[in-house]
Order: structure tokens, then sequence, then C-alpha cells
């Protein structure tokens, strides 16, 4: 993608909804804000993006193993971590017409907007009144320089459970996959055999009740997540290693497996004001988006806190003794943490192509929604559509393909290159081998092949297409 190209998230929103990537969320009833609908095409597009992490993250390590714990958790979970009383934002009202956004986010736009740039992370809500006051910032949407004072608000969905009414308990929706694997850390280790060091991953639903700026599905009141909390024993393990090769893993896949353009990735350290409390250090690898560089995957060292704080107010024992040594300790874990909105978004974006009249997604084949589209030259002639049927009920055995036989082969193209499917097959009168002195004899037997991103076309055997198609998706 060209980032300074004008208007790209926009077109990239328009694409999503004709092509089945994203829908807005219950559009039939007016929609509702910050929540959106993974079509036909997005669903595979972000269940490809899924497996390639877990294949990459958790399948091909030895020193990884998988979770999959529940949405919600015992309530005690989330006032041991700290959300209950310190997972917030902060917010700010017009008081002309009652637009909320982020105090911060409010700030650092209106600096950009005037060719400067401000970090207000980690400021108290009396700093951020003043600096709103001192800039004069006004009401993205109404222009009044009339705010209510800063606040802080939970991030936290609360939801009960219970059947009658006045016997329900309250709860949440979880704000992060992570709690709960240190809540399962104990059961890990005792049903498993893996010794530290070791990491736990798990990919799933988040919610966070959040004043977004609107930015498609960059930052969404529920979002598929993707962490793992690496645990070793800080004696024996150099904790800073450990979190460079982190940096080198998580980088290495934007790149190699998801095809993003170095140059479109940047590392930046949270200073003391960001950081958390209790992390030593973290780093966010930030994409430039078309609205900025913005975080995309967290790295953070948070010592042996979470563990510390589980086992305080539950009261079980989750320290981890050496089997060699047998010492007792608490471990100290790194976590790398994800989402996998914001990687499809980022996906979308860097495959986005205008070419001409052509506009496509040069997606790596291995996370296109299809591998490939099966096509009869023409719909009205039964022996054509026959095997055309044939030959994508045979690779649907092997890959997901996609099937058209509508309009003329130039629309069926133009429709898949927006899809980003990478091969374009096609069953003609060459393929029947008929003897009407226009059809090559030698062609009997094989389809056209079109190339998404060259736009050659070659033959290829039926018999051979499966092994043809899987050497270049899995190359």
């Amino acid at each position: 993608m060209d980032i300074n190209q004008d208007n790209v998230m926009e077109k990239i929103v328009a694409l999503s909804k004709r092509r089945g990537f994203v829908f807005p969320g219950s559009e039939i009833y007016g929609g509702l804000a910050n929540s959106y609908e993974y079509g036909p095409a997005g669903a595979e597009l972000k269940r490809n993006i899924q497996e390639e992490w877990w294949r990459v993250f958790i399948r091909e390590r030895s020193d990884m193993v998988g979770l999959d714990s529940s949405i919600i958790l015992h309530p005690k979970v989330w006032e041991a971590s700290g959300h209950v009383s310190g997972f917030s934002d902060a917010m700010v009202e017009c008081k002309k017409c009652h637009t909320r956004t982020r105090a911060d986010h409010l700030i650092e736009n209106d600096m950009e907007a005037k060719g400067e740039s401000m970090s207000v992370e980690g400021k108290k809500e009396a700093e951020l009144d003043a600096i709103i006051a001192e800039h004069k910032i006004v009401c993205p949407v109404c222009g009044a320089f009339n705010w209510t004072p800063v606040r802080k608000f939970n991030l936290l969905f609360e939801t009960h459970v219970g059947i009658v009414p006045e016997a329900q308990s309250k709860v949440y929706l979880r704000g992060e996959t992570a709690q709960g694997i240190f809540v399962a850390f104990k059961n890990i280790i005792d049903s498993t055999r893996v010794r530290l060091p070791f990491g736990v991953g798990q990919m799933g639903k988040s919610f966070r009740n959040e004043i977004t700026k609107g930015n498609f599905i960059f930052r969404t009141l529920e979002f598929e997540q993707a962490e793992i909390e690496y645990f070793f024993d800080p004696e024996a393990t150099d904790w800073k290693e450990l979190f460079e090769g982190w940096k080198t893993a998580m980088h290495g896949f934007a790149t190699k497996n998801l095809g993003i353009e170095a140059s479109h990735l940047r590392w930046r350290e949270h200073g003391d004001e960001e950081r958390s409390f209790y992390s030593k250090r973290t780093e966010d690898l930030e994409y430039l988006f078309p609205f900025g560089f913005k975080e995309l995957w967290g790295l953070a060292y948070r010592t042996d806190y979470d563990l510390n704080q589980h086992a305080k107010f539950s009261g079980v024992d989750l320290s981890y003794t050496d089997p060699a040594t047998g010492r007792k300790f608490m471990p100290h874990v790194i976590e790398p943490a994800v989402g996998i909105n914001r990687l499809m978004a980022m996906v979308m974006l860097e495959a986005y192509r205008e070419e001409g009249d052509r506009t496509y997604l040069k997606l790596p084949p291995r996370l296109a929604p299809y591998k490939a589209a099966i096509f009869p030259l023409l719909a009205n002639k039964p022996q054509l559509v026959e095997l055309a049927r044939k030959v994508h009920d045979d690779l649907q055995k092997h890959f997901p393909v996609a099937w058209d036989d509508r309009g003329n082969i130039g629309k069926r193209y133009y429709a898949q290159d927006e899809i980003g499917t990478p091969f374009c097959i096609t069953v003609d009168f060459d393929t029947l081998g008929e003897t009407d002195g226009k059809s090559n004899p030698d062609h009997k037997g094989t389809v056209t092949v079109r190339d998404r991103d060259t736009g050659t076309q070659e033959r290829i055997a039926i018999e051979n297409l499966a092994s043809f198609l899987h050497g270049k998706i899995y190359r």
C-alpha cells in the first residue's frame, strides 16, 4: 500500500462491505457504535491470521502450550489484577453537543492537526484539563470550547450471573485474555510436563467499554486478542535476552508471515509515566496506519506481579519448584499481546493496490480468504458447468475455493481481485477437447490458471491442480 494514498481507509471500508469482509454491526437496526460483523471473506481472512499466529507461536514451538480460558471469570480475578480499580481511561464531554472523547486522543489529535506532537500518557486528570485549557482545544464535532472536567471511567463491561434478580452476582466480561493464563498456571504445571522457561498462549474475545475514534476495526468494543505469558526463572534466564528474542519473533511474523513492509513498522518504548508500575520494560511494535503510527503489538516484562497478586487474593500457592534443585520461587513473565482485528486491518491496508482501473488485494496466498476461484467459461453450457463444478468440488477438499459463473470473465476477475483471491481457474472449450477446429487438442484436460498479481495465465492439467496450487500457496 502507498501510505500516502488519498482516502485509503475510506476505500478499505467500502471494499470491506462490498466484498463481504466487514459489515457495520447490527446495521438493519441503525448500527451499534464501534461494533462490526465479519462477513464470509472477512471471517476466512481473520481465521487465517489466527491460525498463522497459532501455528508459528504455539504449535511449532516446543516451549509453548495453548489455553482456552473462560470469558467470564470470578470477579476477584479482576480485583487481584487491578482492573476493577485501575483499568480506566480519562474522558471529557462537550457541554454543547455532548460528544464524549478520550482526553488523550483529543489533545494528541489537536496537536497533530497543528503539525506538533505531544504525548500525554500517564498524565493525571488535572494535567489534562490544564493542557486543554492552555491550548484552547475545541470540540472536533461542533467547534465549541466548553468541556466538562476530565474524569476517569472504567473499561470493564459489567454483567450479572444468577437466575433470580435479587440473588444475582456482579461479574465482568474479561478485559484481556492474560488473566485467564495466570489463574490456570497451577493447573498447567500440575497436568503437563512443561519446565521453565515456557510460555502459555491464548486467543479469544476480550471486551473493553471504551470510547473509540472510529478508525474502522482498529479499536472496537469486542475484539480477538492473542496473548502469550512466557514464564521464566529470573536467576537462570536473562530477561533482556528473552525480551529481544520476542521482539525479533514479533517483527519477523509481521514481515515474513503477514507480508508487511519493514519500513511501515517501528518500535516505541514506553516512558516511565506510560509504563505500568509493575513493568520493568514495555515496548510497542507500531504500524503506519493512514492515521499515523499506532500500536499494533505490545511487549511487556511484567515481572512476578500477576502471580503474586493471584496467590495473595486466592490464598493458593502459585510458586514453581525447580525439579533439578528443589528451589521454590515465583516465576517472572514476559508478555507479547496483539489484537487480531488490528492485524487484519493492517494486512488489508498493506495489501491494497490500485493499478489503472483495477483494484486488488495483494494478500499473501496463505492468508487469502479463498485460494482459488473456479469459473466455467460460459454459464449456459452444461458441459462446461458440470466439469467446472467437479474441479471446484475436488479442490474444496484441499483449500477454501470460490465459485463464480456470473457475467463475463473480466468482471469475475475484477471481483476476485478485490477479495484477494490469488488464482482464478477457468474451464473452457479447450478443457473439453472439442473438435470444432478452434480448440487445441493438446489442451484437453487442462484449465487456464490466472495469477492475481501478474495477470499471467498458464494451462495446468486438472489432475495436477491441487499440487500446483499447494506449491504456490504454501511455498
